[in-house]
């Protein structure tokens, strides 16, 4: 049976490639549901930010997803962000998050970043990873205050070590995401 099948919805379809898959697999239904529904979004609004697209198509894209992530929390979800109503709801997930992990891509997007000084870096973490970790961890039940305190530092470790680890993947992007002052 595939996986979309099994789980009923193409978020778990898009998170079966994910290194965090089978960590997501293993929770219970709700917080995997709501897991699958923010790697989904995570990796469409990735998937315009690393797209070829010509950088105002990609801009309008990403405020096409911030205006729907706007809809959905006035009570006017989308199809496609129709699978994050029940997670919004039940997690209290904030809007704050979702907009910054659009404004994540939209760093990527608006210009190659290359070599960004330590507040540049930090800000990009804090919107492509820290507020991925915020989500998550009202989903797992945390509290507010330990919990962003543990997305933030996570996040930017995780974040650091993704940079690491597609120096070349990046580079030929235009992308280099060490900063100037590291040298």
């Amino acid at each position: 049976m595939a996986l979309a099948e099994a789980t009923g919805t193409a978020a778990a379809e898009r998170a079966s490639g994910s290194s965090f898959y089978n960590a997501m697999r293993i929770l219970p239904r709700p917080q995997r549901a709501a897991m699958f529904e923010i790697y989904s979004f995570c990796r469409q609004v990735d998937d315009i930010a690393d797209s070829s697209g010509p950088r105002g198509e990609r801009r309008d894209e990403l405020d096409r997803w911030r205006a729907d992530i706007d809809a959905l929390y006035a009570g006017r979800a989308i199809p496609r962000t129709q699978g994050l109503v029940a997670p919004v709801k039940d997690f209290a997930l904030k809007r704050e998050d979702f907009h910054a992990i659009i404004e994540g891509m939209e760093m990527d997007v608006v210009a190659d970043i290359r070599a960004p000084d330590d507040a540049t870096l930090d800000r990009y973490c804090d919107r492509v990873a820290s507020a991925v970790g915020r989500l998550s961890v009202r989903v797992f039940g945390m509290e507010d205050r330990d919990g962003v305190a543990l997305a933030h530092h996570l996040g930017r470790a995780l974040q650091l070590t993704n940079i690491l680890r597609d120096l070349d993947e990046d580079a030929a992007f235009g992308r280099l995401y060490l900063p100037s002052e590291a040298r």
